[in-house]
């Protein structure tokens, strides 16, 4: 089923929905998840939230890239879920991506960092879209799904050194991007 038919069918609030997107997305959904949280049963959880976090969300969104709009939503159930689990302790994957990219991007909170925040996504978008295809997909593959450094190699048939090598020259490039743009590290 087309993306905007399921869009539509949640719309109009058909429970079908849930369903069509479970069968299209939900292996990305639970690779998202797995990669993040490394528990197939909170895994699961996270993407039966999903579905109710898209139900919650459409209408009244409309989202543009549905895919990207799922995995979004998948990603952030998942790091919510991996904060609470994680309180106090601290190890796998996510943990170390989110480490490495500590020293380009800092977190912020407050209501009135929500422009910054803004400002440093499209920044972020934009020097994404400035590296060709392949940095894009090792960088995308590390930060944003959580890959492991043994899984990327796999994927690309690169040494762990030459993947190491690609995505720390991409955090430098990123951090003199972002310096370069006026965002404060």
């Amino acid at each position: 089923m087309e993306d905007r038919q399921i869009i539509k069918l949640y719309w109009d609030r058909a429970e079908e929905a849930i369903r069509e997107t479970d069968v299209k997305y939900g292996r990305l959904c639970q690779y998202i998840a797995q990669n993040i949280l490394a528990n197939p049963e909170d895994s699961e959880e996270c993407v039966n939230d999903t579905w109710l976090g898209l139900w919650n969300a459409i209408p009244p969104q409309r989202p543009s890239r549905f895919p990207a709009f799922v995995g979004r939503i998948t990603r952030n159930l998942a790091l919510k879920r991996f904060d609470y689990l994680t309180a106090a302790k601290r190890s796998p994957e996510a943990v170390c991506s989110l480490e490495e990219l500590g020293d380009c991007v800092s977190g912020r909170t407050g209501v009135e960092d929500e422009l910054e925040n803004r400002r440093i996504e499209e920044a972020i978008d934009a020097f994404l879209r400035s590296l060709d295809e392949e940095k894009r997909t090792l960088f995308i593959r590390r930060y944003w799904y959580f890959d492991s450094i043994e899984n990327i190699c796999r994927r690309t048939g690169h040494s762990q050194s030459k993947v190491k090598s690609i995505l720390s020259r991409t955090r430098h490039k990123l951090r003199d991007y972002l310096e370069r743009e006026g965002i404060e590290l």
